[in-house]
């Protein structure tokens, strides 16, 4: 009778074990609350800072130069004026670019002139997106 009841209640353990076979667990890759979105972006950002290239002599060249008619590219540049690190996308025909931004700066690229962009970003938990046509050197102030 002891042996009955050990081997029910072992039974029962192993029963109430839930076990999966053939499957594997589904995990969502992106979180889906705010907090998630500002930990993408941090991670995004540091990712990006270790390989980015800034174009700096070209912007300031474009600057300094009065958006020069022969020249078939143009300045963009966005001043992040608040707390937290961003990653801007701007992407237009044969055009797509990734700029880390930190807290407090500037990030700036050349890009093609007359053409549509999509400007787009997280900002502190603030989604930005924008469409412009750029003619010539832009400049945008983004703040939380």
């Amino acid at each position: 009778m002891k042996k009955l009841l050990v081997l029910t209640g072992l039974s029962l353990i192993l029963a109430s074990c839930s076990v999966n076979y053939g499957s594997y667990p589904v995990r969502n890759p992106y979180p889906s609350n705010n907090s998630g979105n500002a930990a993408n972006t941090q991670r995004e950002y540091n990712e990006l800072i270790k390989t980015y290239k800034p174009e700096t002599a070209e912007v300031l060249n474009d600057l300094l130069n009065n958006d020069d008619p022969s020249n078939p590219r143009t300045s963009i540049s966005i001043e992040n004026k608040s707390p937290c690190n961003m990653v801007l996308t701007v992407s237009g025909n044969n055009f797509f670019k990734k700029i880390p931004i930190a807290a407090g700066k500037i990030g700036y690229t050349m890009l093609p002139k007359n053409q549509n962009y999509r400007l787009s970003g997280i900002l502190c938990n603030s989604t930005y997106q924008s469409t412009k046509f750029i003619t010539s050197s832009y400049a945008i102030k983004l703040s939380n």
